[in-house]
């Protein structure tokens, strides 16, 4: 369905006057994407998606029906996979804080954990010696310098003491089988691809050890307007690219063998499949000029479409209500918040009135799962499918956010 002025009327008179449009075929069709240019190259390569980017459990369903793994950083977001039907061999748990008691539930069932902190070897360790019969599968979180100019704070220093003890604790432990090693780093540009490749076949030839998969995290670039492309600071690589430098070294080292003896290439892209497959309508509550600087106010916040707040403008499609337009050459638009930074786009050049509806693109990565409850409640999420319309997550109300509280 493409939308216009008529479509976003009929649907805020039955949805309110700010919700979000999910483009799940969108999101499909990345998925398909990504893995095709890495298999095209390697053919050993699946997808673990990043669970907290996005966690909308339909597009869960979608990466599970595509045969990918749930990347997950906590009990929430297992409870996610399980209740979807991800099976557990499917799951791998990473980040710095793990529930005890769910994480021997997973490793029980056939999961993998991840080990990112050297606390969590007595976790694990319990769960061995209290199970000798159960292999647990696990793997083992790497950090090194990938000279992006960042101390990443994830995993395993591997020149540290630590890391020996990790190594040591899997190697001694019997029914521990070291399936994987990890790596994940925040920098997205295609020369740190290159490196954090480079970094894990290395360290695999020093350790002499090859495991059933290669993990390199997530940390991709997503599709995007090119309004938005020229807003950064760094070249914004397609699939392909990243594929040509990754998938390249594995299939350069490990495409001679056979198959079933070749390790699996993972990676866990969030951003790179779910950025460019939400998008955020609202209403102008109100334009006004103070002091000479134009302000429309929405109903939505900066917190709907970037609470990580960093200062880009996203792609916006202004739809005209009715009333009587006027052309602004720097107007900014601002949310229904008392924060003073509270701003969804700054210096707008075109016509606006009060009722417009202003629609923002790629707002899929983080905006849903990081959105506080501050001041008002989080809005509707519909799936629009030609002209059928999927309530994917409905409007949160007063007893959503305050039923855990006592009055």
């Amino acid at each position: 369905m493409k939308l216009n002025s008529s479509i976003i009327t009929n649907l805020s008179k039955i949805y309110g006057d700010a919700f979000y449009i999910l483009h799940t075929k969108k999101f499909e069709q990345n998925v398909v994407e990504l893995k095709k240019a890495f298999m095209n190259i390697y053919q050993k390569f699946n997808i673990a998606y990043s669970y907290k980017t996005n966690y909308i459990p339909k597009l869960c369903r979608i990466i599970n029906r595509l045969g990918g793994y749930a990347e997950i950083v906590s009990d929430m977001e297992l409870e996610i996979a399980l209740r979807i039907g991800v099976l557990p061999n499917k799951i791998i748990w990473n980040g710095p804080y793990k529930n005890a008691n769910k994480v021997q539930g997973l490793l029980l069932s056939g999961g993998i954990v991840n080990i990112d902190s050297i606390y969590e070897i007595e976790m694990i360790s319990r769960v061995a010696k209290q199970n000798p019969n159960k292999k647990l599968k696990v793997g083992i979180r790497c950090n090194f310098d990938i000279n992006d100019g960042v101390i990443s704070r994830f995993g395993f220093d591997t020149k540290s003491d630590d890391f020996l003890k990790v190594l040591e604790f899997v190697k001694n432990t019997q029914n521990i089988h070291l399936i994987g090693m990890q790596c994940h780093f925040a920098t997205r540009a295609l020369e740190t691809w290159s490196s954090r490749a480079k970094g894990m076949l290395k360290l695999l030839d020093e350790l002499r050890i090859m495991p059933e998969h290669i993990d390199l995290g997530g940390g991709m670039y997503g599709k995007m307007a090119n309004s938005l492309k020229e807003q950064f600071n760094s070249y914004i690589p397609t699939y392909t690219e990243y594929a040509e430098t990754v998938a390249s070294l594995f299939a350069n080292r490990y495409g001679d063998l056979p198959y079933d003896k070749q390790p699996l290439l993972l990676v866990e892209p969030g951003s790179a499949l779910v950025g460019d497959c939400m998008s955020f309508i609202s209403k102008v509550v109100s334009v006004k000029s103070i002091r000479g600087k134009f302000i429309a106010t929405l109903l939505g916040s900066i917190y709907n479409i970037n609470p990580t707040l960093n200062t880009k403008n996203p792609p916006i499609t202004v739809f005209n209500m009715g009333n009587e337009k006027k052309e602004y050459s720097d107007l900014d638009f601002g949310g229904f918040t008392c924060i003073e930074s509270d701003y969804l786009y700054r210096h707008y050049k075109g016509f606006i009135a009060q009722n417009d509806m202003v629609m923002f693109d790629n707002v899929g990565s983080y905006s849903v799962v990081l959105k506080p409850p501050f001041i008002l409640p989080n809005f509707p999420v519909l799936d629009i499918e030609g002209d059928d319309i999927e309530v994917i997550k409905k409007a949160e109300n007063f007893d959503d956010l305050f039923h855990t509280y006592e009055f």
